[in-house]
């Protein structure tokens, strides 16, 4: 599998991570199948960031952004600094690290190679800003569809295309960039997808995915300059979440509406609670984000938490009525990734008196293997508990046995404005965050 990974030069926002998600529900579900998975994600760290080959660089962009010098070296440090974060956001949604992530800067000589056998096969030309595919060579340009209905560019095109779908391989630059045959410059931006994942993954392979947004120019450019160049099939199968959407609007640097994973942590929300509120959505469902959506994704999340933390694991599972449910959760998975329907098997489980608390814990964490949800790690238990919380605690434990239940939740509330939340059990008081 092959997935498309973020562009180095700002910190990815929650939109962003909807494509990562994919790509690790996608490999946990194939592992949980039986089947052995080898993933690459790629790291654009140089190239023309965009649908469009015209206007600058979007490195350059971060770069001048942040004030520092434009230089190769800068270029470097901004990509390595974003790298970075970009592995702690998947990390913290516990998303897997693909076997290899690939960075475009390290993949040059691949790049250029992959130029040098289109032009031998006829399938370049070259303007005064760059060498060009030319789309008209190739038959079967724009297999997946929906071709220049995105990407249209803002800006003067490049009179010199012979045709408007005509995409760039090569940019030159004197200021900056890598030699290459053709003169200094960086790669186009479409190229380094070919090259990275035909080296790692042979030059035809069974799954890409990437971004809606991705299919009509970038993964039919990459068809196109892949399969004329080895004269085989690209990929077998293509999978493409939609968008994260604020108001009726996409999520998008570009618009000025990007949250980021680090906004929701300061908010005070899991990071898996984001990761639970995109698996309510099937990934080929636009979802729309907001902040009382995401405080319900947070209670469900945190009550799948605490109720998996109650269950016993000191005892043999009966597995008595536990393969149907396994069987109905692997139905649902298997029918493209259907994790709506695989999270209403799990509270369809959870709410089943005749399954025992025990073959309840087995069959979660055997769930769990796909939704990626951490079960075992409960991040909302209370540890700590500050000493003006407790003596309210064991104030309201006092009424609320007398019976005095008004005061009980006058004290409740006292409480929560402390940033603790009380709930009343048959063994007494439960506190968490």
């Amino acid at each position: 599998m092959y997935h498309c990974g973020p562009t180095v030069y700002d910190y990815v926002h929650i939109g962003n991570l909807r494509a990562s998600l994919l790509a690790d529900v996608l490999r946990r579900t194939f592992e949980f199948l039986g089947f052995k998975v080898y993933q690459v994600m790629n790291i654009t760290d140089v190239g023309i960031g965009g649908n469009n080959d015209e206007g600058e660089d979007k490195i350059i962009q971060g770069l001048k952004r942040e004030g520092k010098n434009i230089s190769m070296e800068s270029v470097k440090e901004l990509g390595d600094f974003y790298t970075e974060r970009f592995k702690e956001d998947i990390s913290k949604l516990n998303i897997q690290t693909p076997h290899v992530l690939p960075k475009a800067s390290e993949h040059i000589e691949e790049q250029i190679e992959l130029v040098k056998t289109l032009e031998a096969k006829g399938f370049t030309y070259k303007t005064a800003d760059g060498i060009y595919f030319d789309t008209s060579k190739d038959d079967h340009y724009g297999k997946l569809g929906q071709v220049g209905k995105d990407g249209e560019s803002r800006i003067e095109p490049n009179k010199e295309k012979r045709s408007p779908r005509d995409f760039a391989l090569w940019k030159f630059n004197t200021n900056l960039g890598f030699p290459s045959p053709w003169g200094q410059g960086f790669p186009g931006w479409h190229l380094e997808c070919s090259a990275m994942s035909t080296k790692y993954l042979g030059n035809t392979f069974d799954i890409h995915t990437g971004g809606i947004d991705l299919a009509p120019i970038h993964h039919n450019n990459e068809i196109a300059q892949s399969e004329n160049a080895c004269g085989c099939e690209f990929v077998h199968y293509w999978l493409h979440n939609e968008f994260v959407n604020i108001s009726d609007s996409k999520m998008a640097k570009s618009e000025g509406n990007q949250i980021t994973l680090k906004t929701l942590i300061e908010k005070g929300f899991s990071p898996l609670a984001y990761r639970y509120f995109l698996l309510m959505a099937h990934y080929r469902t636009p979802v729309t984000f907001s902040w009382e959506a995401l405080t319900a994704a947070q209670n469900a999340y945190k009550k799948l938490k605490e109720f998996f933390t109650s269950l016993p694991q000191n005892s043999t599972p009966t597995f008595s009525r536990v393969l149907e449910y396994y069987k109905e959760f692997r139905d649902v998975v298997e029918n493209d990734l259907n994790t709506p329907e695989a999270l209403a098997v799990v509270w369809k489980l959870i709410k089943d008196e005749s399954v025992s608390p025990l073959d309840k814990r087995v069959t979660l964490l055997e769930f769990d293997k796909v939704l990626g949800l951490d079960l075992e790690h409960n991040e909302f238990e209370v540890k700590d508990i500050p000493e003006e919380v407790q003596k309210l605690l064991q104030e309201r434990e006092k009424v609320r046995t007398s019976g005095d239940f008004q005061k009980a939740d006058e004290l409740r509330d006292q409480i929560k404005k402390l940033g603790f939340i009380v709930e009343d059990t048959s063994s007494g008081q439960k506190i968490s965050k």
